[in-house]
């Protein structure tokens, strides 16, 4: 039985993928990483591989897909293969870190009422930024994580992992969306210039909720992917 482990971004949950569960169910038995618990992607990479099968198919969304480069790399021997959505691997600039110390300073001392309409009309297709439906259930998601996870995942610094990425041996696919305004289709060829044989693709007419406004685009690409590098 072949196992999948799938990561979640920024104030998501495991319903991040519920529009392509019962495809993803199809291709081997699922297990949804919590990276909630932990400050740091290197603690969250710890949590998520105590909790994952012995050796496992890795899939990571946004926030996940840093997650899941740090679990890649620290344990080869049981990541089969790795696939990047909507992510990148550059390191935080001065600009986010003051943003999201300005963010953490609020937060701390405010009681935490969900993500901020622009922040989430942010993560989606212009043309979908106001469809309530899709708002709803990124709200419900950040609501169901809490403060507590808001500030952890806060204070997680990203660190840049690209010039290790060249040491990644198991096939790699790497996803981007052609209209995501929070990871750009810049930011997945940089990774795939240092990832030897990786599998780029763009999704098209796609924001950065690659998994909730595209999942069958998004699930036939990982099903071919599985299936052409024999995984």
């Amino acid at each position: 039985m072949r196992n999948l482990v799938l990561l979640p971004g920024f104030m998501l949950n495991q319903h991040l993928w519920d529009d392509m569960h019962g495809e993803l169910a199809t291709l081997g038995a699922l297990t949804f990483g919590d990276i909630g618990q932990d400050i740091g992607i290197q603690a969250m990479a710890d949590a998520v591989l105590r909790q994952a099968p012995e050796r496992f198919v890795l899939f990571g969304f946004s926030m996940g897909g840093f997650v899941a480069q740090a679990i890649a790399l620290k344990a080869p021997e049981r990541v089969l293969g790795l696939a990047l959505l909507n992510t990148s691997s550059r390191p935080q600039t001065e600009q986010e870190s003051a943003s999201t110390k300005a963010q953490l300073d609020i937060a701390q001392r405010t009681p935490f009422k969900g993500l901020t309409s622009r922040a989430l009309a942010s993560s989606l297709h212009p043309a979908r930024s106001t469809e309530r439906a899709l708002l709803d259930r990124l709200q419900a998601m950040a609501l169901s994580n809490g403060k507590e996870v808001f500030l952890r995942q806060l204070q997680t610094l990203r660190d840049s992992n690209a010039e290790q990425l060249q040491q990644l041996r198991c096939p790699v696919l790497v996803v981007a969306s052609d209209q995501d305004k929070l990871r750009t289709v810049e930011e997945s060829e940089e990774m795939v210039r240092q990832i030897a044989q990786a599998r780029f693709e763009i999704v098209a007419d796609c924001g950065h909720m690659t998994p909730m406004e595209k999942p069958h685009e998004l699930f036939a690409l990982i099903e071919d992917w599985i299936k052409q590098s024999g995984l």
